[in-house]
C-alpha cells in the first residue's frame, strides 16, 4: 500500500504528505484516517473526542498512530491555529454533526458545527501561504428534497426540510461563497465540496442509523426495528465515498490549474444501489440471521422518503467510479461487525485493513484511475 509510482494508487501524492482531517474521530473520518497512514501520509487531526462506544477510532488504535488534538470545531481561534501549526498541502474537512434526529433536538449545535465550523476552516485556509488541496465534506442531503424518481446533479437547487439537512445546504452555500470571494486565480489554496450517498460499513456505532441498530439489535437477538422501510437512499460502502475525496483531492494536487475541479462534486453508488431500506436490512440478515419489525412511526420527525444522485461530473472530470455493488457492500459491512462480534475486538485494525486491501485490488481489476495511478490532466478531459 505505500509503494510509489505512476502505478501506484493516487499515483502516490500522499506519501509523505501532510495531511490534516478535521472529525478523524467519526465513522469515516477514522477510515480516512487509516488509510491514509497506509500510503505513509504525515496525518494530523482536529476533532471531539469519539461520542460513541464502542468508536473505530479507539478500536483501531488511532490516536496512537497520528498526530491526534482535541478540539471543538465552533472554535475558530483553535482551528485557525491547528491550521497554522500543520501548513497542510492536504485537508479533509469532516467535522460535523451528521444525524438528523438529533438535529431536531438540537438544532443551533448543529448548525454552528456545520455551518460556523465550515466558514472556520475556510477561513484559516485563506492564511495559508503555501499550495494546498481542501476537500469540504457535506451531504447528498443538501438538495431541496422532491421526491424525484432521478439522482440529483450538483446543479439541482440547494435545501433541506430538517436542521441537519439545511445546515449542510448553507455550508455548501459559505463553501461557494468563500471559494469565489477569496480563493480566486493566484490564491495557492484549492477547495472543491463533495456530496457523498448514504455510507455503510464495519466501525459505524452511531445512533438512528439503521446499519449499527441493525447489529446491534441481532447482537442481542432481537428483532431489527425499522422505522422507515420504504424510504429509499444511495447506499454506498464507507471505502467509495472515501476514495472518492481522495481522488478529487489527487486530481486538484495534479491539475490546480483546471478550474472545473474547484466545484461541487457528488460522490454516489451505480444506480442498482439505491434501494429501500427494507431491502438493506433483508441482506443484512442474509449474512446475520435474525428479524425485523415495521416499525413506522407518523408521529417520527421528517425524513425524505426519495434520495438518489447523479454522479456523472466525477466520473467524467476525475475518472473516479464505483467499486463495489450494493451486495457487496452489504457483506463486506456486515463481516466487518461479526468478526468484532466473534472474535476479538483486537481484530478490527486487521480487518479494516483487510478491506482496504482488497477495495484497492477490485478496483486496479476493474481498471478505476486512481487505483491504476492514472489521474485526468485538463488535456485528457477539455472535452469532457
Amino acid at each position: 500500500m505505500t509503494a510509489v509510482g505512476e502505478d501506484s494508487p493516487f499515483q502516490g501524492v500522499y506519501r509523505g504528505a501532510r495531511v490534516l482531517i478535521t472529525g478523524h474521530t467519526g465513522f469515516k473520518g477514522s477510515w480516512l484516517s487509516e488509510w491514509l497512514l497506509s500510503l505513509g501520509a504525515d496525518v494530523t487531526g482536529y476533532a471531539l473526542e469519539p461520542d460513541t462506544s464502542p468508536a473505530i477510532f479507539t478500536q483501531l488504535g488511532l490516536a496512537s498512530r497520528l498526530r491526534h488534538i482535541v478540539g471543538d470545531i465552533r472554535c475558530a481561534d483553535s482551528v485557525h491555529r491547528v491550521v497554522a501549526d500543520t501548513r497542510p498541502e492536504f485537508v479533509f474537512h469532516l467535522a460535523a454533526q451528521p444525524l438528523v434526529r438529533r438535529s431536531y433536538r438540537e438544532a443551533c449545535y448543529t448548525w454552528e458545527t456545520n455551518v460556523l465550523g465550515t466558514v472556520h476552516v475556510l477561513d484559516a485556509l485563506r492564511r495559508l501561504p503555501d499550495q494546498c488541496v481542501a476537500v469540504m465534506v457535506t451531504t447528498d442531503k443538501c438538495y431541496e428534497n422532491r421526491e424525484i424518481p432521478h439522482g440529483y446533479s450538483e446543479n439541482d437547487p440547494l435545501g433541506g426540510h430538517d436542521p441537519y439537512s439545511s445546515s449542510k445546504a448553507a455550508a455548501e452555500l459559505a463553501i461557494a461563497s468563500w471559494r469565489h470571494s477569496f480563493f480566486a486565480a493566484g490564491h495557492p489554496v484549492r477547495i472543491a465540496s463533495a456530496r457523498a450517498g448514504n455510507v455503510i460499513g464495519g466501525g459505524d456505532w452511531a445512533e438512528d442509523r439503521i446499519v449499527p441498530d441493525s447489529i446491534r439489535a441481532l447482537a442481542r437477538g432481537e428483532p431489527i426495528h425499522v422505522r422507515n422501510p420504504h424510504a429509499t437512499r444511495p447506499w454506498q460502502h464507507v471505502l467509495e465515498p472515501t476514495s472518492g475525496y481522495m481522488a478529487l483531492a489527487a486530481a486538484l494536487r495534479k491539475s490546480p490549474e483546471d478550474w472545473r475541479l474547484v466545484s461541487a462534486f457528488n460522490i454516489g453508488p451505480e444506480q442498482e444501489a439505491n434501494q429501500p431500506v427494507k431491502r438493506l436490512v433483508e441482506t443484512v440478515l442474509e449474512h446475520w440471521p435474525g428479524t425485523w419489525t415495521d416499525g413506522a412511526d407518523s408521529a417520527a420527525p421528517h425524513e425524505a422518503t426519495l434520495l438518489q444522485l447523479d454522479s456523472a461530473k466525477i466520473q467524467s472530470l476525475v475518472g473516479w467510479r464505483p467499486t463495489w455493488n450494493f451486495s457487496e457492500a452489504v457483506e463486506r459491512t456486515v463481516a466487518w461487525y461479526r468478526d468484532i462480534e466473534f472474535e476479538s475486538q483486537d481484530c478490527a485494525a486487521d480487518r479494516t485493513m483487510r478491506d482496504i486491501c482488497d477495495y484497492v485490488s477490485a478496483a486496479t481489476r476493474q481498471g478505476v484511475c486512481w487505483a491504476a495511478g492514472r489521474l485526468p490532466h485538463p488535456a485528457s478531459t477539455a472535452d469532457a
